[in-house]
């Protein structure tokens, strides 16, 4: 290919590479020649090479070394030259480099040019790539551009004087009264320039948006005229007169009024002849309401307005366009908890949008339920969510799963109902739950004790159908070991009565402790539901025994110490048996140390000598610290006798004993010591709580729990930590990124640190969440780390 070959041959060779390779290779040779020809004295080629400079820059190739030559065609007297050079220093320069500053006096020069079309150049180079220090040297030239007699430069000018007021934010004052007198205006241009620039002015200058205030009346009636009348022809679109000027005054009537009765009444009767005389039908008019609808809701606008303004947010739901049913859907969700009757209206519409084949209109129209619910819809509604939980991408099941435990726990018309609906989400979603899950719904059906028959029964069914789902089996466990008796009666109200045989529960509880599907934590609880079973079955009692003592060699350590823990309950302790394995009494979930089924904290109290501790059984870490599921034996009466490794400052005064070994725990304690915590953050509604499990010479096993005090549900919480080079850290899996508003839960994340050369520990966590549409992120330094509590 010749040097000398003009742009549309060198596009039709590189368009025409084979390889790219060859493309590499071609655009190689053109860029030499470029070069070499930089280097001679004016040729007349200069901007055609600048051109195709220019193209192989817009194909992601190095062409930086053609910022000079823009400099040196920017100076050139020929408009034609600097045309290219203007637009090369848009594609080349940007406010970093030193080049830029070199075309700060051509600049100035050509926006005194007697050309029009001179001066738009330099405007359009300024507005587009303008550095504050250049911005703050040619602002009086922009002024004096925007009292121009030329409409075309007015227009050019204003859109220039934007940008230098977002780069310098103080210069706005310079441009107050010069955009003021824009608004008289009738060129469509100049007015919304004047627009754009005004609402800038007024978004950074509280005292600017005050003088602005006063020009809400000469706003309204331009608006009136476009609405009703028809501005300029030549700007339909779609039988809409000028909707981008519409949109843009409609955004700028919304910042003067909020806040603001005296605007906010001038801007009412406007806002319902937009409402009622925009067709949405088309996406130029749909754009017109959508930003109406937004005035309305932010603005202090009479309420049948504002009902106005959701019934079109309804209408948008029916709109075959996606992409208008989702802003729809997304500014329901801000109205929803102000306007919640209203919003009522349309959650036919909004519960069909959950059939929607778009993920994205599927998550929000799956928010904007979950927010509908109430305690008169709460059936209804419920049965709808049930329904997409069976069917819903697994991205969407966590929150589902999320939301429904939540309206379920607010609006629950029955304790019944609550119990259905939970084992109805773990059946098709347990997989899904969050953590604490079980221990809450434990304590729901503990206190629910009419319902105690019906709900183990009903348990019972879903464990011989399907072992799989790990959360429904553990409850399912639980309550047999529990209330195994009334499940073998086989006497309830309830439900239709069957009879289960003995042997037919300790096969379900067998299964599950063989499958290879249960993980430790199931495991865990199947073996201590079959231990309860010895006190509550008479014929079995044999293979009871055998089933524990087989898990008395097992593999895994914390299944392992329960089965020689229980084994000593059948030999030395078995006059006892009774009366630990005795059934649980009811949890007060609002107790100290009980929150979502985690222990938050607190220090061990005496308790009464027949009150015993709920046993939920989870696998403790780490495996080589003691268990203490023995301490169930409180109430006999005989004073603790803590094992010898256990601190003083937790539990008092150390005593040992000669035999001096696990059976030690056979004393009077009630309650596991709960590792202390410390608030590390606390802002918007979100706190941060850390915990340190576990702590050697070397290492340090850490909780982090956060908890959220707002009225909507914190989404998309992340937790980012750092430590020293020197430390290892590992962060596990969390528990969810969904934080329930009220206080109704909490997400939970286990962060390991091993530090073997023993160095200072600190930590910086960097907190990252979305709370009411916003992206909030904060950093925290920790410096210090709570003792564990052993």
């Amino acid at each position: 290919m010749s040097p000398s070959v003009r742009l549309q041959e060198m596009i039709r060779v590189i368009r025409g590479a084979r390889t790219q390779g060859e493309e590499r290779g071609v655009i190689q040779r053109e860029c030499a020649a470029i070069r070499a020809q930089f280097r001679q004295a004016d040729n007349g080629t200069r901007s055609h090479n600048l051109a195709k400079l220019l193209y192989v820059h817009m194909l992601g190739y190095p062409a930086h070394f053609g910022q000079m030559e823009c400099v040196r065609l920017i100076a050139s007297p020929r408009y034609n030259e600097k045309r290219v050079g203007y637009l090369g220093a848009m594609m080349l320069l940007d406010e970093k480099q030193d080049a830029s500053l070199l075309i700060t006096n051509s600049i100035k020069n050509d926006l005194s040019h007697s050309s029009q079309y001179v001066q738009s150049l330099a405007l359009c180079t300024l507005g587009c790539m303008g550095s504050a220090e250049m911005c703050r040297d040619l602002a009086p030239e922009i002024d004096r551009l925007l009292r121009a007699s030329n409409s075309y430069i007015k227009k050019k000018a204003a859109l220039c004087a934007v940008h230098i007021v977002r780069k310098v934010p103080e210069l706005g004052e310079l441009f107050t009264p010069a955009s003021r007198s824009l608004l008289s205006e009738k060129n469509h241009g100049v007015l919304h320039g004047a627009v754009v620039l005004i609402t800038e002015l007024c978004e950074r200058n509280p005292d600017t948006l005050e003088q602005f205030r006063k020009a809400v009346p000469e706003l309204v009636q331009i608006m009136k005229g476009l609405v009703m009348s028809g501005y300029s022809p030549e700007h339909n679109v779609a039988g809409i007169s000028d909707p981008f000027l519409q949109v843009r005054i409609l955004r700028l009537l919304r910042i003067l009024g909020r806040n603001n009765d005296t605007a906010s009444d001038a801007v009412n009767d406007l806002l319902a002849q937009v409402a009622t005389n925009t067709d949405s039908s088309k996406t130029a008019g749909s754009a017109v309401l959508y930003e109406t609808v937004l005035t309305v809701m932010d603005i202090k606008s009479e309420s049948g307005l504002r009902v106005l303004a959701v019934n079109i947010l309804g209408r948008f739901l029916l709109n075959n366009d996606r992409n208008i049913r989702y802003i729809s859907m997304t500014s329901l969700q801000k109205i929803v908890q102000t306007d919640h009757n209203a919003v009522q209206r349309h959650r036919g519409t909004i519960v069909d949008c959950l059939k929607d084949q778009d993920a994205s209109v599927k998550r929000r129209a799956l928010e904007l339920s979950l927010a509908l619910v109430s305690a008169v819809n709460i059936r209804s509604l419920m049965k709808e969510l049930l329904l997409f939980l069976s069917s819903c991408p697994p991205e969407l099941r966590a929150h589902t799963t999320s939301g429904i435990f939540n309206a379920a726990e607010r609006y629950a018309p029955s304790q019944r109902w609550h119990i259905d609906t939970i084992l109805h989400v773990l059946t098709t979603a347990g997989g899904d739950v969050r953590d604490e899950t079980v221990p809450n719904l434990i304590q729901l059906i503990t206190t629910a004790t009419e319902l105690h028959c019906y709900t183990v029964h009903k348990l019972y069914r879903a464990l011989v159908t399907d072992i799989s789902v790990q959360s429904l089996v553990q409850v399912a466990c639980w309550c047999i070991g529990e209330y195994g008796d009334l499940l073998l009666r086989g006497e309830c109200e309830e439900t239709e009565s069957v009879q289960v045989a003995e042997d037919d529960v300790l096969d379900a509880l067998e299964t599950v402790l063989q499958s290879h599907m249960s993980s430790p934590a199931t495991r865990g609880f199947a073996l201590t539901a079959t231990m309860k079973l010895s006190t509550r079955i008479t014929h079995n009692v044999d293979r009871i025994r055998s089933i524990v003592s087989i898990y008395g060699s097992c593999i895994d350590v914390e299944l392992q110490q329960r089965a020689v823990e229980y084994n000593a309950l059948f030999k030395k302790y078995d006059h006892m048996r009774a009366a630990v394995l005795e059934r649980m009494p009811v949890i007060d979930k609002s107790s100290p140390g009980h929150t979502n089924g985690e222990s938050t904290g607190g220090s061990i109290k005496d308790m009464e000598p027949t009150k015993r501790t709920q046993e939920v059984v989870l696998p403790q870490e780490p495996a080589n610290q003691v268990c203490d599921l023995l301490d169930l034996l409180g109430g006999s009466g005989e004073p603790p006798q803590p094992s010898p490794a256990l601190s003083t400052t937790a539990l008092g005064p150390v005593s040992s004993t000669a035999g001096g070994d696990l059976l030690d725990l056979l004393g009077g304690l009630d309650v596991t010591p709960v590792p202390p915590s410390v608030i590390v953050y606390e802002k918007n509604g979100v706190t941060l709580k850390l915990q340190t499990d576990k702590q050697t010479d070397t290492g340090m096993t850490i909780t982090l729990t956060a908890t959220n005090s707002t009225d909507r549900d914190i989404t998309s919480l992340t937790l980012q930590a750092a430590v020293p080079k020197s430390v290892q850290l590992q962060m596990k899996a969390p528990s969810g990124d969904v934080i329930p508003a009220h206080g109704l839960g909490q997400v939970t994340q286990t962060v390991l640190l091993n530090n073997p050369n023993k160095v200072s520990l600190k930590m910086r966590v960097r907190v990252c969440y979305t709370s009411q549409d916003v992206v909030c992120q904060d950093t925290v330094q920790i410096d210090s780390f709570p003792s564990p509590a052993w």
